[in-house]
């Protein structure tokens, strides 16, 4: 019942309540006095009537002002006792108090609502402490993977000023060598910028039509020379008479294509490597699927490829390289979009990595 109701009750109650009690009481005193006790109505009697009707009236009216009066603070104080205990609670970081309510009423709304605050605020805190445990992974890795490869250029320039470098043929191998690390560097580097301005949400999208049955085949085309060098290739299925016009960034979705295709191409253990890209339409969206031959990946590992620097296979990552930044920064791309992606794999068969974009009427 909620308060309204239920203080319109109380008042209509302190009107009744009394005015049937006194009726009563005044025919109970009436009939002790006048019937029981046979006594005049005049005279002593009547005045000894008026007496103890005037103290019932009294009374009754102090007994039901009271009684109700406990009853509705009680029902109004006792939630407001609870809201005040808790808020202060949560002002010391106790997240854990529980104010959850059964009534119906505005206050029993009001606590619950209060309630889902503490939750959002308990989840909001968990995420922050999440958020500031792979920030701190995330520096620890960056430092890694920066250190290395600075390790390996101070090497190779204490050895050229120490004179190991003594032939023009080594002098050679070791400056490609500083250059390829230098340039490793740098597409770290420009992958953690990329990776962060996607994270603060801070990138801007050139959104357009996108046509993806054109941009794929032109794709493809453009990377053959790459495919053929790496061993691989690339072909692509779609049904003609389908329109596949989404809503996306250009330049952002060949950053997406690129990553894939070169994770795939960097993680493939067969002779021939080979990508098949499919598209299929619903009816909001294009589902993209890109699917290699590789080696797959674990199950357990699968729920985990987006998430930065995650490695099913640490040693493998070490020995081809890569930022481990790659998937993270396609699935941020990707739903910076409006996009949604996921990932289906068999050990031993190969992956498939599905995305959609929001698809032009």
């Amino acid at each position: 019942m909620s308060i309204r109701k239920r203080l319109i009750l109380s008042n209509i109650a302190m009107i009744l309540i009394p005015i049937i009690s006194l009726f009563v009481v005044e025919i109970m005193i009436g009939y002790l006095l006048f019937v029981v006790f046979q006594g005049d109505m005049e005279g002593t009697n009547m005045e000894n009537f008026m007496k103890l009707r005037f103290i019932a009236i009294g009374c009754i009216l102090i007994l039901t002002n009271g009684l109700l009066t406990y009853y509705v603070s009680k029902s109004i104080i006792k939630p407001i006792s609870k809201l005040s205990t808790a808020t202060k609670r949560i002002s010391e970081g106790d997240l854990e108090y529980s104010v959850q309510s059964d009534k119906k009423d505005e206050l029993g709304e009001l606590t619950n609502t209060f309630e889902e605050m503490r939750l959002k605020l308990k989840g909001a805190e968990e995420t922050q402490r999440r958020y500031e445990a792979n920030r701190q992974e995330l520096i620890a890795r960056i430092s890694h993977d920066l250190k290395t490869p600075l390790t390996s250029i101070k090497g190779y320039v204490n050895g050229i000023q120490d004179g190991v470098a003594n032939t023009p043929d080594k002098m050679k191998r070791y400056m490609d060598t500083i250059y390829r690390t230098a340039n490793d560097m740098d597409g770290l580097i420009d992958e953690l910028f990329l990776y962060s301005k996607l994270d603060l949400q801070r990138e801007t999208l050139q959104m357009e039509k996108v046509d993806l049955y054109a941009f794929f085949a032109d794709f493809i085309e453009e990377m053959a020379f790459y495919l053929e060098k790496e061993q691989g290739e690339a072909t692509l299925f779609v049904k003609e008479a389908e329109q596949y016009i989404v809503e996306a960034d250009r330049e952002k979705l060949r950053r997406v294509v690129m990553n894939l295709i070169q994770n795939s191409m960097k993680y493939m253990n067969k002779s021939q490597k080979q990508i098949q890209v499919s598209l299929e339409t619903s009816k909001n969206e294009v589902i993209v699927e890109m699917k290699d031959n590789g080696s797959g990946i674990r199950e357990t590992d699968l729920p985990f490829i987006f998430d930065s620097f995650y490695r099913t296979d640490v040693s493998r990552n070490s020995a081809t390289g890569g930022s481990g930044l790659g998937l993270s920064i396609v699935k941020k791309i990707i739903q910076a979009q409006g996009g949604r992606i996921w990932a289906k794999s068999v050990l031993g068969e190969g992956t498939s990595i599905y995305f959609t974009l929001k698809k032009v009427a």
